[in-house]
């Protein structure tokens, strides 16, 4: 089972729950109280309601199979022993219950197992007739028409329901992922920046070496002048890495913002942008590595279903839904990044409540923000690789 589709299951599970267990409840009560006789008709019509209310519950719960059986020995017997015993033409509730959630849910032979269902129900209602002095259409009305028309259409009905609850998965599996590829895709963006910084650098040394080897006895000051364009290459080179692996290149907000959008709308994740004012021009890097550290732990972590982002002259606020209900992991990125905040004279602010993901990074007015020059020392990483 995938671990993003288990939350939306719960979700499903409990609506079900709520909103259905209360009403087929009360109306299998109505069915024991109004045709029972004895005592023991209500054991028997009670035990017909409990087995189909069993098959609802695991039904809900993704568990049906291993139940099923049980479910509709239960159901089946009783509702013989009402049509000849009880004369109850209510007795079929169970059946009628536990035979629409078992028959759509078959792997094969789905619609053969409906046809012998109403089939069931209509035959065994029609054995009233060795019994009853009725009239021969009371009966027929009352135990074989209405108790498997109800079959019918009940188990029709939950057909469609059956691929309901197959797209929804589907689609939360494609959220599923969607969302990793987006995580693929930042790792193949910091991929070819590393191939652009060391590939082309790479080259250059490989041809400046050979040269320099050939200038060596002939050209000894030209072979000197190029080892050092050499040393000083790699220099930069080894720097220009330390500010990739370590996300300290320069980050701008507006691009991160767009790359934010595209990817949360890929994993289909509504965006919503609220530039209420224009971000301080100092803030802009730092700000960015922020958004680009919250889309990824949204992406990673969250169930989310929409994301606000909100811009204000001294910060960033992002606030997505479909947070885990339990702590989320250690999120190492945001916890480098609060030191980094704080030593801006910012504050970075993570809430995770009712479901709800708060991430809120905001600066004094009067904030310096230092950019590394080269040689600056890097940083710790920024990012939940």
């Amino acid at each position: 089972m995938p671990e993003h589709t288990e939350p939306t299951r719960r979700r499903l599970r409990k609506l079900n729950l709520v909103m259905l267990v209360p009403p087929l409840t009360v109306g299998g009560a109505a069915v024991v109280v109004a045709d029972s006789r004895t005592w023991w008709d209500a054991v028997i019509l009670a035990s017909g309601v409990v087995a189909a209310l069993v098959a609802f519950e695991r039904w809900t719960a993704r568990d049906l199979p291993r139940f099923a059986p049980y479910c509709l020995i239960v159901t089946a017997a009783v509702w013989p022993l009402g049509v000849l015993m009880i004369d109850s033409p209510r007795a079929s509730y169970g059946l009628a219950l536990a035979g629409s959630l078992v028959v759509p849910n078959l792997k094969r032979y789905r619609a053969a197992a409906a046809v012998g269902l109403v089939g069931y129900v209509a035959a065994v209602g029609a054995t009233r007739l060795l019994v009853s002095s009725e009239g021969v259409s009371d009966v027929l009305l009352q135990y074989v028409v209405l108790p498997a028309g109800a079959v019918a259409v009940i188990t029709g009905l939950m057909f469609p329901n059956k691929r309901f609850y197959d797209v929804v998965e589907e689609l939360q599996e494609s959220r599923r992922r969607e969302a990793e590829l987006a995580v693929i895709r930042e790792r193949v963006r910091f991929a070819s920046d590393l191939h652009d910084i060391q590939g082309h650098t790479l080259h250059v040394v490989k041809l400046k070496i050979a040269l320099a080897r050939k200038l060596v006895r002939s050209d000894p000051d030209r072979a000197d002048n190029e080892l050092r364009e050499i040393y000083a290459l790699v220099s930069d080179t080894i720097r220009q890495t330390k500010e990739l692996a370590y996300a300290q290149r320069r980050l701008n907000l507006s691009a991160e913002l767009e790359n934010a959008k595209n990817l949360f709308e890929a994993a289909g994740i509504r965006v919503h942008v609220d530039r209420e004012a224009e971000v301080d021009t100092h803030a802009d890097e730092l700000l960015g590595q922020v958004l680009r550290e919250t889309t990824t732990n949204i992406l990673r972590h969250a169930q989310a279903t929409q994301v606000k982002i909100t811009l204000t002259g001294s910060g960033i606020t992002v606030v997505n839904d479909g947070a885990p209900s339990s702590p989320l992991p250690e999120l190492h990125g945001l916890a480098t990044l609060r030191e980094r905040v704080a030593g801006s004279a910012g504050e970075l602010t993570v809430e995770q409540t009712d479901g709800r993901f708060l991430t809120a990074a905001t600066f004094p007015t009067a904030a310096t923000f230092p950019r590394p020059g080269p040689g600056a020392p890097a940083g710790a990483p920024v990012e939940d690789r």
